[in-house]
């Protein structure tokens, strides 16, 4: 029961985690175009990627991409005084479409259940019982 509920805890981290990457990135990517967008894209994959390492499961990937697209919506969102954070702009839309394909692939891909142990160096020492 205990690691049921480290497990939750640590999709509810993840998700928040999502939502500051979110923040970060829409501020970068327009910032600094194009090396923003690309430092806004890898820092999204890294942790969707990571929380699915962290936890094994597809669903920490999920969790920080539910998290990220949450934030990023509300973010796209026009305000009545007519204020927005996104400009209109290619490098707008690749950061968008670009994190939730990035979000979908490394939820999908990732193996449930299919990393190595820890202590594990590889696929050899897996082959040999170590």
């Amino acid at each position: 029961m205990r690691a049921r509920g480290a497990r939750i805890a640590a999709y509810a981290v993840l998700a928040v985690l999502g939502g500051a990457v979110a923040v970060a990135g829409s501020l970068v990517q327009a910032g600094w175009f194009p090396l923003g967008l690309l430092l806004a894209l890898g820092g999204s994959v890294a942790l969707f990627h990571g929380g699915a390492r962290l936890t094994g499961t597809r669903v920490g990937a999920a969790a920080p991409a539910a998290g990220w697209t949450l934030v990023v919506l509300l973010l796209t969102a026009s305000r009545p005084e007519g204020d927005f954070l996104f400009g209109t702009g290619t490098g707008t839309y690749f950061f968008l479409l670009g994190g939730m394909l990035a979000a979908v692939i490394c939820a999908t891909v990732t193996p449930s259940g299919q990393f190595p142990p820890a202590g594990t160096t590889g696929p050899a020492d897996l082959v040999k019982g170590r």
